[in-house]
């Protein structure tokens, strides 16, 4: 039975305390019987001179009392360690409940309702005279609280499970004798479970690979890494943890597989992937030894068989790559894998592609979530290990390559051909592959493009989570992480490189149109983000503002970038619908935060403030003239998006809204209105004129050929601009409605000007 929600927000875990207590003084007493019983008794009769009957029957019956006194002991302190461990857990999870049900749900406003099965469903209770509609944040909100109640029950019901079973086998069920399994912790219940159920391998039954499953879903990502470690070091090592992880992803992906199967691999997949980026962090208070990263890199290369008389095997590296996706990585553990796995793939691009059988859809899906790749190319998993590990990632683009030996060792003298994994992953003949088991791919067209731009796209999180640190999945909500000289330094390459050679990402879907489509145009999206998360350096690059820039000040340590540069990357890079949009939200929430500086906050300047607010929407005018021209240009010049496409981007970009208000916040928390509240007019408003201004950035094909494809997006720079200063007024009771309109008229003016620069800017560049 499901442990359920009332029974977690209810129960009084104070007399569980009151147990523990208990039997801790039961341990403390049966250890003082045990030792009276073995320094007393059982000396006296190891000591006694024995006869007869005596010498085997009452000697016999002392030396089993004895045991039973210390098994007595054993079994009362397992139970004691896993009743405490429960009690610690259960609170915990108690807390987190009420918090989520008495604070967040009061006031979001939603009612939470418990449906049985160890799950509840959240709702927005009818008010009378309430119209019931709501707002897609306070939608997502709902969802977000829904299922993070249903992730508490299932963590309970999971520790419920496991205490129970725990307490079973230490009692043993045997009332007429004690000590059976032992426990220090409930933790090494959870792993003798864990480890039960993985050597059953593939015959796990759908509901206990669920279970397992679970095990390291609410273990594996302890702080101190303690279960992760003691799981690993329980498969047997680094080969032993290859084989079974092979077995159970061939099992779920396999051409018979079900799709309760299949959906209980994915699982395996980020739950093994987050215990082993757990238990290989050096940094934790349990973890394994280095030896485990050498021996993978060892046995990368080595093809590994789970099953005996088996034909074809995989090698190492396709494997672990599975594992690898999922989970942040240290860099001492992940980097020499990355590192090596790229120096093979420049040496063979296809070398480990050449194992893959012909004639099966889906054998050795070895990335069962099928998220850019089957798997077969380990390539694109470390790429994807390095976009969810920011610390590694960051270190690999940053940092001197290190040479690697075919075996995983480094080599002697250390050096490789190459200047960085930046410059060798954007020359032109680096050769991606195609990292699919589709039997179909090379004669489907799309298909094959599709595949192509796995690689590149994986190249792309790698690089979001290098300069951002952040992963590049990461939790919408999270802060913005200031940028250190490192990431910073990353960024000017970047765009220095795709500035300098645009046609690397350009894409063309036009075949009246005699341009190639660059080889990595799929990544476009990730350096959108990257733009987004630097906007402070891109615009102080539009009209060349020094880097001591008050006004236009950048989050952390400036890029410093190439003016003529960043206006080439911007053109090329905002052609793509998620780039344009991720840039513009960016855009627009910068300058409502530059503009309302200007009005609210305190300046030494002696330029009148309507010269200001010309200054402050000045560079993102420019920028928003840039993407217009780009946007025609992909829908007109190179058929590669639609409207529809870009206005369908825009609806998921809001984080950029709070994360820019966040930085903007960050170094000057007094500010009004803006203060204290990044949820208020400066989210909501700023991502409805954004909305707005993006849906309205169109232009028709009369237009484009009568000279006019960025009218429509000028004129809604105008009005977001205006839209700022209105906004930044509202608080601003002291000034006078004729000063008022001069600033909004300051605005409209330098917003038209600019957007018409960047645009023009944009349009002598394609014409280059």
């Amino acid at each position: 039975m499901s442990f359920q929600y009332t029974d977690l927000l209810q129960i009084d875990f104070g007399r569980l305390g009151t147990a523990v207590t208990d039997w801790k003084k039961t341990v403390d007493d049966l250890k003082t019987l045990a030792a009276n019983a073995r320094d007393g008794m059982q000396a006296k009769s190891d000591q006694a001179r024995w006869a007869g009957l005596n010498a085997t029957v009452t000697r016999g019956f002392v030396t089993k009392t004895t045991k039973e006194f210390a098994d007595l002991h054993t079994e009362a302190n397992s139970i004691y360690r896993v009743l405490e461990d429960a009690h610690t857990e259960f609170t915990a999870l108690q807390k987190q409940l009420k918090t989520a049900v008495e604070i967040d749900a009061k006031t979001l406003g939603v009612r939470v309702d418990d449906i049985g099965g160890g799950k509840v469903r959240c709702f927005f209770p009818h008010i009378r005279g309430d119209t019931d509609e709501r707002t897609q944040d306070q939608l997502d909100a709902k969802a977000e609280l829904e299922g993070r109640i249903n992730r508490i029950l299932a963590h309970a019901d999971e520790v419920d499970s496991s205490v129970a079973r725990a307490l079973g086998k230490s009692h043993g069920n045997d009332p007429h004798n004690a000590g059976h399994s032992s426990y220090e912790s409930l933790n090494d219940a959870q792993v003798e479970r864990a480890l039960e159920l993985a050597k059953k391998g593939k015959e796990m039954s759908d509901q206990e690979l669920g279970e397992f499953n679970r095990l390291l879903r609410y273990n594996g990502t302890e702080k101190d890494g303690e279960f992760a470690t003691e799981f690993y070091q329980g498969l047997g090592g680094p080969e032993k943890t290859l084989q079974f992880y092979a077995e159970m992803s061939i099992n779920g992906t396999g051409t018979d597989h079900t799709q309760t199967r299949l959906d209980g691999v994915k699982d395996l997949q980020r739950t093994m992937g987050m215990a082993l980026a757990n238990a290989t962090d050096p940094d934790t208070r349990h973890h394994l030894p280095a030896s485990w990263g050498t021996d993978f890199r060892r046995l990368g290369t080595q093809e590994i068989g789970w099953e005996k008389g088996q034909w074809s095997k995989p090698y190492g590296y396709q494997v672990l790559g599975g594992l690898l996706r999922y989970g942040n990585y240290d860099p001492q553990f992940l980097n020499p894998i990355a590192e090596h796995v790229t120096q093979l793939h420049k040496e063979d691009p296809w070398r480990f592609l050449t194992n893959k059988p012909a004639g099966s859809d889906d054998i050795y899906g070895f990335n069962p979530s099928g998220k850019l790749g089957t798997g077969n190319d380990p390539l694109n998993s470390v790429l994807e290990a390095l976009g969810r590990s920011p610390e590694a990632s960051e270190k690999f683009f940053t940092q001197p390559p290190t040479a690697y030996n075919e075996d995983g060792t480094v080599k002697s003298d250390g050096k490789v051909d190459f200047d960085s994994y930046l410059d060798l992953f954007t020359k032109e003949d680096f050769e991606w592959t195609i990292d699919t088991n589709d039997t179909n791919v090379l004669a489907d067209e799309d298909k094959t493009k599709r595949a192509m731009g796995w690689g590149p796209e994986a190249l792309g999180h790698a690089l979001e989570a290098a300069t951002t640190g952040r992963p590049y999945d990461s939790d919408d909500t999270g802060d913005a992480i200031r940028h250190t000289e490192a990431r910073a330094g990353l960024v000017r390459e970047i765009v220095d490189k795709f500035g300098e050679n645009p046609e690397l990402i350009r894409r063309n879907e036009n075949d009246d149109v005699d341009m190639e489509t660059g080889p990595l145009y799929a990544l476009r999206g990730s350096l959108g983000d990257i733009t987004a998360e630097y906007m402070g350096d891109f615009q102080r690059a539009m009209y060349e503002e020094g880097g001591s820039s008050d006004m236009f000040p950048t989050f952390g340590v400036g890029a410093g970038l190439d003016p003529g540069h960043a206006q080439r990357f911007l053109g090329e890079v905002g052609q793509d619908p998620d780039a344009y949009a991720a840039i513009t939200t960016a855009q627009q929430a910068y300058t409502a935060n530059t503009v309302n500086d200007v009005i609210n906050g305190d300046s030494q300047s002696t330029t009148s403030m309507d010269g200001r607010v010309r200054d402050a929407v000045a560079p993102g005018a420019a920028i928003a003239g840039i993407l217009s021209d780009s946007r025609a240009d992909a829908i007109y010049e190179y058929h590669a998006a639609s409207d529809k496409d870009y206005n369908e981007a825009a609806a998921d970009k809001q984080k950029w809204v709070d994360r820019i208000l966040g930085m903007g916040i960050d170094k000057a928390a007094e500010r009004v209105p803006i203060a204290g509240d990044v949820l208020g007019w400066v989210s909501e408003d700023v991502q409805d004129s954004i909305m707005k201004s993006i849906e309205k950035d169109t232009t028709n094909e009369a237009e484009r050929e009568a000279g006019g494809e960025y009218s429509n997006g000028r004129s809604q720079s105008i009005r977001s601009a205006e839209e700022a200063v209105r906004q930044a007024l509202v608080n601003h009771h002291d000034i006078n409605p004729d000063t008022a309109e001069a600033l909004k008229r300051a605005a409209r003016t330098a917003a038209g000007i600019s957007h018409s620069d960047g645009a023009q800017w944009n349009s002598e560049s394609d014409s280059n």
